[in-house]
């Protein structure tokens, strides 16, 4: 019993460790050598580097201290704050111990640009599915995010424009234009890793025969169908709604199963950002399972 406990949080400082290890190779190897600025606390701690020489790592971990403990009460009390902690010392230290291990690979602003933003964003994406922050910045992330809902990802591309501001004034447009795209590619690496690459399709299907779509879709199709109760405005006359969730590669399957059983259906087809449930991820809900049993225990 306490094994299978302690399996969850395990995992969870590998992937906060693999994480912090994934950014320090990014700025050691693309970002930094480049004067690329990433955004927030490791921006700046980038730029006081290029102008006074000051480890990288070392600035990093001074200028999370008062945002620590601003935050050790907010971002979920001693569970959070520890893993946060641990987060940012091991971020801290593998940038500066790796400095003088790593040769910047490349000065082709396409490469460096692409390989350090995805790899900033992977290591930030691992962070949090390891319930920590990568410090800085990311703490406000995870409050807007619980708080608010939104997407990590993009309140990190709004806040770091504060940081990139400050840079024009020190390395010119150039660097800064530079930042802004290594900056939108990490942030859409950041909701891959959080939302996970599978793309769901939602369809509405309004149809007068419901039970010949339904059973395709159960029996060839392997798909839950719900089936909702509608009317129409103009003629008045009942209809059936069904509600299926398939994964985007289904969708065409889906619409030659509508298309054959009725060819007058109306379908409306949308995006999903998350499914949660049988046949979908089931992550998001035993995640948050073993963050309440990790309260309790502490």
């Amino acid at each position: 019993m306490r094994l299978a406990k302690a399996l969850p949080i395990v995992r969870d400082y590998v992937l906060m460790t693999t994480g912090a290890l994934c950014i320090a190779v990014s700025i050691n190897l693309f970002l930094a050598p480049n004067n690329v600025i990433a955004g927030g606390v490791t921006g700046v701690a980038i730029i006081l580097n290029s102008l006074v020489g000051s480890p990288i790592g070392l600035m990093i971990l001074l200028l999370n201290i008062p945002l620590f403990i601003v935050g050790w009460r907010a971002l979920g009390g001693l569970v959070f704050g520890v893993r946060t902690v641990f987060a940012v010392v091991v971020l801290s230290f593998a940038i500066d111990a790796l400095a003088p291990l790593l040769t910047p690979v490349t000065t082709q602003p396409l490469l460096f640009i692409l390989y350090g933003g995805l790899l900033d964003g992977l290591g930030t994406g691992l962070i949090f599915r390891g319930l920590g922050t990568s410090g800085g910045i990311d703490i406000v992330a995870r409050l807007l995010e619980r708080w608010r809902g939104v997407a990590p990802g993009r309140s990190l591309l709004a806040m770091n424009a504060l940081t990139y501001a400050g840079a024009f004034f020190i390395y010119g447009a150039e660097p800064v234009l530079f930042a802004l795209l290594a900056s939108f590619i990490s942030s859409r690496a950041v909701n891959v890793v959080l939302e996970g690459s599978m793309s769901a399709r939602q369809a509405l299907i309004v149809t007068a025969r419901p039970a010949e779509i339904t059973a395709a879709v159960l029996h060839d199709l392997a798909r839950g169908v719900t089936v909702l109760e509608g009317r129409g405005g103009y003629t008045r006359q009942e209809r059936a709604i069904l509600l299926c969730v398939v994964l985007r590669s289904e969708l065409s399957f889906l619409k030659q199963i509508i298309a054959t059983a009725d060819p007058d259906a109306f379908v409306i087809v949308g995006e999903v950002a998350e499914v949660l449930g049988e046949g979908f991820g089931a992550g998001t809900v035993r995640r948050a399972k073993n963050e309440e049993e990790l309260r309790i225990e502490n």
